[in-house]
């Protein structure tokens, strides 16, 4: 099993996680109802579903 013979620095440790960070997400206007969402994802615009500019289920209740 590997085990570290030397420890490592706090410093060259947050060195190799400089990296590691969240990224925004992309978003996507829709052309139909001009709401903001994630690409290639279902979005709520006023309880309606919307998929691709369509709407896929009318009157969506959120409970």
């Amino acid at each position: 099993m590997a085990h570290p013979k030397r420890k490592m620095s706090k410093s060259r440790r947050d060195k190799r996680r400089t990296h590691y960070k969240a990224e925004a997400p992309a978003l996507s206007t829709c052309q139909a109802t001009g709401a903001v969402h994630r690409p290639h994802h279902a979005y709520n615009v006023d309880g309606n579903l919307y998929y691709n500019g369509k709407l896929v289920v009318e009157n969506t209740s959120i409970a």
